[in-house]
């Protein structure tokens, strides 16, 4: 009797790790803070009870505007110790420049283990926006806004980091020290693991909308970007996916690249809304 309750509890014990939930973390915006990230978080508990949430409270407000390299790697350093707790995989979920600060991480840190990875209209294809730059940088008007970002100041700016003005691509690319990297639009020693790493998530969930209006070009959200004539061209069209730079075409092949486009609503409006959570976060975590 005894041996049969053992086996008993043992078997429910095994049907409650398989369906627990993995653990999520959070990794805020530019000039935000972990707090803006409490909606999303009090929702994931609340539907998905048991989920543990880790909500990064590092470089909020203006410590935002710190490098991108320098933000992707002491909070790498945070979800690397989180995912070392949790050896079946955690997901992740960045929203604004946070998402590109995630990815950054997920490509970098061949020891953090992400089921799904979740970029929250974020940047991932570069910015050339007033919309954006008003957040920040109110003097500043896109068309002359290179001038300062094309820099070695203006690299010291998270925003300069991925700034990418179509019409200055020479000094994008002598200047800018950390998207055309992590694009593996210029090749270096760390190309390889940048894209061996990616190609280790399960799911790549890709979400923005044409009503964003800070995200310029809002496809750049799904990696999509302007060309030389500040004419928008869609992911599939783009090198980094024909060529596979690092991982999104062999993603998409084998049904890991998630294309979420949703209309109606504004940059300001993604991370607070309870629907978005709902119908687009939380089918996506296991």
């Amino acid at each position: 009797m005894k041996l049969t309750l053992k086996i008993f509890f043992g078997i429910l014990m095994l049907l409650n790790t398989s369906l627990a939930y993995k653990p999520v973390v959070l990794v805020h915006g530019i000039m935000t803070g972990s707090g803006s990230m409490e909606i999303i978080s009090r929702r994931i508990q609340e539907k998905h009870p048991g989920t543990k949430v880790y909500n990064v409270n590092r470089f909020e407000s203006w410590s935002s505007l710190e490098t991108m390299w320098h933000q992707v790697l002491e909070i790498g350093l945070d979800i690397a110790n989180i995912s070392s707790h949790y050896p079946e995989g955690i997901n992740l979920i960045g929203y604004s420049q946070g998402g590109l600060v995630a990815r950054g991480i997920v490509q970098t840190f061949p020891n953090v283990s992400v089921s799904t990875f979740i970029s929250l209209s974020s940047p991932q294809g570069g910015q050339y926006g007033a919309g954006f730059l008003h957040v920040v940088f109110p003097g500043l008007v896109k068309e002359s806004a290179y001038e300062l970002f094309y820099s070695r100041v203006g690299q010291h700016t998270s925003v300069g980091n991925y700034w990418k003005d179509p019409y200055h691509q020479t000094l994008y690319e002598e200047y800018s020290v950390f998207l055309p990297y992590i694009n593996n639009h210029i090749m270096s020693a760390k190309s390889d693991d940048f894209k061996s790493n990616l190609l280790r998530l399960k799911r790549f969930v890709l979400i923005g909308g044409p009503d964003d209006q800070v995200i310029t070009p809002w496809q750049s959200s799904q990696f999509g970007y302007y060309n030389v004539n500040e004419t928008v061209v869609e992911l599939r069209e783009q090198d980094i996916y024909m060529s596979d730079r690092i991982g999104l075409r062999a993603l998409d092949e084998s049904g890991r690249l998630h294309i979420v486009t949703v209309p109606g609503i504004n940059h300001f409006n993604w991370h607070m809304n309870v629907s978005i959570v709902d119908d687009y976060l939380l089918p996506y975590l296991d």
